[in-house]
């Protein structure tokens, strides 16, 4: 019998305890001392958060499948069980045998978004770690990083000791070989590493030194260190039907963000929009056999009990084998009770005729994203959309019964004008008149238009990894003006308007482009008491400016400049695929507002090319 790590008395006086106890169904218990290595995968949020995440899963199956390993599952305790774990000095423990985290031999941490950094300093903490990686020792697990973020790792850099750059199915096995070997051997932590830095795709930081310019700019970043390459190649599963993927996934004690068999349908996507980091950083296109996906649908259904799938990917309706697919799972679950979740799909009269099919019309809302009010600044983004496709899109909708539709728009974009924004509004109203222009007794009551406007974050390899940023009080200004506009509107009853948090958009740029000088105001901002930064009723903008403050850092520098030509950026070691040149003549073509073919219909040479398959090479074979 399992101990656990946190008593009675402790589970009863904390919010949701189930997230702490483990034991879930489909967990995989191991016995430790039959194991050569014990892995803690960790999601650095909470537990509803990170059990819906497809990557997780994957590994977490992938790695169990070996005998040698026992992988386990680790999430950031809620505030509330942060200071009773600190009170009463309790090391954060594994769910799965609810062991120390400290007593594995790999802490590995998933990281998805900019404004977690200080949570991972939160699981490094109470796991007893040291922050820094040049301060472990032989008794202290390796600690690796993966995760979109991680294509730039900078910011991290000190705290971490591997990061992982790509798709995990592909060298995580060498990986774990080399260290089962070197352990058995009894070779140092630094021998480890040494032999970790020759594996393509593993980068060390502490093997790299970056100097800096007069200006701020870096001036050089090289491996300081023979066994580290100057360039380090993102991993790519090129087969991506055959690859290792989670037949019986965890299955949650209590409501996940995402509480249903998740079928990842591709990887990548085709568009091409140049403020999407994602559309270049998983680039080629590659998708998964239709029948492959039925026989997932079929096996994950009944090994979890759960009754909605959803499909994932980034652009859902660019699947090729969509239709048969979605024709499928209405024809063989929608009777069984399964609801089915169809993100990612462009409207158009297929996928309304499909919603119409899997849904409460009446219930549900449809969202479009235009994420430009202009057709002037949705052609200076790429995004391939023409007011004339969403005002249809929007007409056939209303027509087939919804009446809430949602739509995601971005202040802040390159070259944006004041024109642009109002132009926001002036679309949503124009949505809302094609509901008017249906007859009366057509109508389903009043119609609901929900805009939202995030603010625009330049990422590391997209086009706009060259442009600049603004304060949080011009973000507001020109939320302002939005909202200003939309008062002006003819339908304005039926229409309503948010944003997100200027003053997190700040940070998240700050952390998106920074270089391994950022990695103090982390640190300060964590023990100023920042955590959980991307949860409104925890984030504190007066901490971190005082973290920026007092290490004298300049967030100017990182957000408030439009970076030269030749700039070297901190992740310009990292080889994507995508080819820097590339990325650089479409944020030229931005800057003329000139559009660019999606994948499909012409190859645009971005470097892809090079992985030797997918989208690239569709017909050639």
């Amino acid at each position: 019998m399992r101990k656990l790590a946190l008593n009675d008395a402790i589970l009863l006086n904390i919010e949701k305890p189930a997230r702490y106890i483990g034991n879930e169904v489909n967990s995989v218990m191991k016995d430790k001392e039959k194991v050569d290595i014990r892995f803690a995968m960790c999601f650095p949020d909470v537990y509803e958060i990170g059990m819906s995440h497809l990557g997780i899963q994957i590994l977490y199956d992938m790695f169990n499948q070996r005998e040698d390993v026992w992988c386990e599952r680790v999430y950031s305790p809620w505030t509330d069980l942060d200071k009773v774990m600190r009170e009463k000095k309790i090391p954060l423990f594994a769910l799965e045998s609810q062991d120390p985290v400290r007593d594995f031999d790999f802490l590995g941490i998933t990281i998805q978004f900019e404004m977690c950094y200080t949570n991972i300093l939160q699981i490094l903490d109470l796991s007893g770690i040291p922050l820094h990686a040049e301060n472990r020792t032989e008794e202290d697990p390796i600690v690796i990083g993966g995760g979109p973020c991680t294509y730039n790792p900078e910011p991290l850099a000190e705290f971490f000791d591997l990061f992982y750059i790509g798709e995990g199915e592909t060298v995580y096995h060498e990986l774990l070989d080399v260290y089962k070997e070197y352990k058995a051997a009894g070779k140092s932590r630094r021998e480890f590493l040494e032999a970790a830095a020759g594996i393509e795709g593993i980068y060390v930081p502490l093997f790299y030194e970056a100097e800096y310019n007069e200006d701020g700019t870096l001036k050089s970043f090289k491996p300081n260190n023979e066994n580290a390459p100057e360039r380090v190649r993102k991993q790519v599963v090129m087969d991506v039907t055959d690859a290792s993927y989670p037949m019986k996934p965890v299955v949650p004690f209590i409501k996940a963000t995402q509480d249903r068999v998740v079928l990842e349908i591709q990887r990548g996507c085709i568009r091409g929009c140049r403020f999407c980091q994602a559309g270049m950083i998983y680039r080629p296109t590659r998708e998964r056999r239709v029948e492959k996906l039925k026989e997932y649908a079929r096996t994950m259904l009944e090994n979890t009990g759960h009754e909605e799938i959803s499909l994932s990917s980034l652009s859902s309706s660019d699947y090729s084998e969509l239709k048969e697919l979605v024709l499928f799972l209405i024809d063989e679950f929608k009777e069984k009770g399964i609801n089915i979740s169809l993100p990612s799909l462009r409207i158009d009269a297929f996928s309304l005729d499909v919603m119409s099919k899997v849904q409460d019309i009446r219930k549900s809302s449809l969202t479009f994203a235009p994420e430009a009010g202009s057709q002037r600044m949705r052609d200076v983004i790429n995004k391939g959309l023409t007011e004339e496709d969403i005002l249809e899109g929007a007409g056939q909708a209303f027509e087939g019964g919804w009446t809430k539709v949602k739509l995601y728009f971005m202040l802040g974009l390159p070259t944006e004008t004041e024109e642009d924004m109002r132009e926001i509004a002036r679309l949503s109203d124009r949505v809302a008149r094609k509901y008017y222009e249906i007859p009366k007794e057509q109508r389903n009551g009043k119609c609901q238009i929900t805009a939202s406007s995030s603010f625009f974050v330049p990422k590391p390899f997209t086009p706009f990894q060259w442009a600049s940023m603004y304060t949080a009080e011009e973000y507001v200004r020109r939320a302002s003006i939005v909202k200003h506009e939309f008062q002006e509107q003819l339908n304005r009853k039926s229409l309503r308007y948010n944003w997100h948090d200027a003053e997190v958009t700040v940070l998240e740029g700050v952390m998106a482009r920074g270089d391994r000088r950022v990695g103090k105001v982390i640190e300060r901002a964590y023990e100023l008491g920042c955590l959980f930064d991307s949860w409104t009723e925890s984030f504190h903008n007066d901490l971190w400016m005082r973290a920026f403050e007092e290490t004298g850092t300049d967030i100017g520098f990182y957000n408030l400049r439009e970076r030269k030509p030749e700039e070297l950026f901190p992740w310009d070691f990292i080889d994507v695929g995508v080819k820097r040149s590339f990325l650089y003549k479409e944020w030229e073509r931005a800057m003329h507002g000139v559009v660019t073919p999606n994948c499909r219909m012409q190859c645009s040479g971005c470097g892809a090319a090079g992985f030797g398959g997918g989208v690239c090479y569709e017909g050639k074979n």
